[in-house]
């Protein structure tokens, strides 16, 4: 026979009066888990009365839990919210591993109120106890099925950070740690991201060596002793979201090495075979963008010489000769003009710049004379496009301020003359007699700061040029994957121009399934 509501109020208070006698009563507290039994009105009173007595009675502590959880699964959201809010009460001694393992899975409910409350009750035991807490998270994500997996990797990525320092401590971060990279060793793309963002703000890593074991983290994760299969999409996209997440760890006393000799031997060699999972997209571009924004951290390189060797190939290849003019008016007889390639050209030339500083003698002793002024005479012409596209975005952009820059076709002409006056900079460079290594400059697509990051020097007045005054006032840059095209203006090198794109990358593209190891369904239903 059912518990009724008198008889959970009569057995509550027979409770409530026995004080330091509770332990006498326990067929009163069994009569209270019996009120999971009943309806909705006994089920809310149950799920408040259980948690209060749950501590003065050790022997029916399985009993209880089991209650709770029935009523955690209950068919009436307010009675399993009820039942939610209360498990932080049951999460003591041994039982916080227990407790936290099931919030967890009950973080896969599709009601956004219950799903808040999970996430409530997880933050509070978190608080009682971190390394009990995660014991249970950790479970559900190498155990749990996929849904529960995910969230609970959501969780950690973003809930962790906000967690204060006595929380947190160095034997709880060195915890996560140890336990995530059991969890790397089977991950999607996704997921690798996402516990990249977990381990990259533990407070305990933000030292160099502590960088310095992020980066090798994500080594083992890029397959850098393999070579590449650039037909392979996955594969493809397995570096570069490797080579994403190592980018913010860099600095002049960590070094890209590793990922920079990668590029140079499989990557280059291989740009226009490359494939990607996400057909719109430039992966050339992309791929040379990661190449630039490395550079300026390697380190010591064993194949320095043949590393900017394979460099200055590559941009040989979007340089190319000034047509022959056969025409009786010195006009080019075939009616076209080589079309130049802005975007990859940044790329290649910033990049073979950075490792240029550290052999800087290259383009004088390791280059033949024929092959160094026909470079010069690829420079030349590369210049004089650049000079007539650049006054065309001058006139275009002048006297536009405020509102008329936010406009997209303003934005990309905004963009591409922070592209052309990097080329620009870098080209007078390779040009002095030695070539000088000396300028820097802000690569197009990063926003420009008052001071760098570690391991970069303040942008100089040269490489800002003319458009600084509108750099300063552009809007924040498209969303990722939103291609733009830009047509330069109608003239003399408009065929040679050809269209301007970009991209603004970043994060781990969605929609293609399984890729990092491609996990295996792991649905294994209720398992408290």
């Amino acid at each position: 026979m059912a518990v009724t509501i008198e008889e959970l109020y009569r057995n509550y208070g027979i409770l409530a009066d026995a004080k330091d006698n509770l332990k006498q009563h326990k067929d009163a507290y069994q009569a209270i888990l019996d009120g999971v039994k009943g309806g909705p009105k006994e089920k809310r009173l149950a799920a408040q009365f259980i948690p209060k007595f749950f501590s003065s009675f050790p022997e029916l502590a399985d009993s209880a839990i089991n209650a709770q959880l029935d009523l955690c699964e209950d068919e009436d959201v307010s009675i399993r919210r009820q039942a939610i809010k209360e498990l932080p009460r049951f999460a003591a001694g041994e039982n916080i591993v227990r407790v936290a393992d099931i919030l967890t899975q009950l973080l896969q409910t599709d009601d956004s109120a219950e799903f808040n409350q999970v996430n409530t009750a997880l933050l509070s035991i978190f608080k009682m106890d971190a390394k009990g807490t995660l014991g249970g998270l950790f479970s559900q994500i190498l155990q749990g099925e996929d849904i529960v997996r995910e969230r609970a990797i959501k969780f950690l990525s973003t809930k962790l950070k906000g967690l204060p320092e006595d929380v947190m401590t160095k034997e709880v971060e060195d915890y996560i740690f140890t336990e995530t990279k059991k969890v790397l060793e089977d991950v999607t793309g996704e997921e690798f991201v996402l516990l990249m963002r977990v381990v990259s703000g533990l407070r305990a890593l933000q030292t160099v060596s502590g960088r310095q074991q992020l980066v090798e983290l994500v080594v083992e994760q890029a397959f850098l002793e393999q070579a590449l299969n650039p037909a392979d999409p996955d594969t493809v996209d397995r570096l570069m979201q490797c080579t994403r997440q190592a980018l913010p760890l860099f600095s002049k006393n960590v070094h890209s090495t590793r990922f920079l000799t990668y590029f140079c031997d499989h990557v280059l060699p291989n740009l226009s075979s490359l494939t990607s999972p996400v057909a719109e997209l430039d992966i050339q571009l992309e791929v040379l963008k990661l190449l630039a924004e490395m550079s300026p951290f390697c380190g010591d390189m064993d194949k320095l010489e043949t590393n900017l060797t394979m460099l200055f190939e590559k941009l040989l290849e979007f340089m190319p000769l000034p047509p022959v003019e056969e025409g009786e008016n010195g006009e080019n007889a075939s009616g076209e003009e080589p079309k130049l390639q802005f975007s990859y050209v940044e790329c290649l030339l910033y990049s073979f710049h950075q490792l240029g500083k550290k052999l800087p003698d290259f383009l004088i002793d390791k280059i033949n004379a024929e092959r160094l002024k026909d470079f010069k005479i690829r420079l030349q012409y590369f210049a004089r496009g650049l000079q007539v596209y650049i006054r065309q975005l001058r006139v275009a952009l002048q006297g536009k301020t405020g509102d008329a820059l936010k406009t997209e076709e303003n934005k990309m002409k905004v963009v591409a003359l922070k592209i052309t006056n990097n080329i620009n900079v870098l080209i007078k460079d390779l040009f002095h007699n030695p070539p000088s290594y000396k300028s820097t400059v802000t690569l197009s697509w990063k926003p420009v700061q008052k001071a760098e990051a570690v391991g970069q020097k303040r942008p100089s007045g040269e490489e800002m040029g003319a458009g600084s005054a509108m750099n300063k006032q552009i809007s924040p840059l498209p969303r990722r994957d939103a291609r733009q095209i830009y047509n330069p203006p109608s003239g003399k090198y408009s065929a040679t121009i050809g269209n301007f794109t970009h991209e603004n990358r970043g994060g781990f593209r969605g929609g293609r399934g399984r890729g990092f190891g491609g996990r295996g369904n792991r649905s294994r239903g209720r398992i408290y």
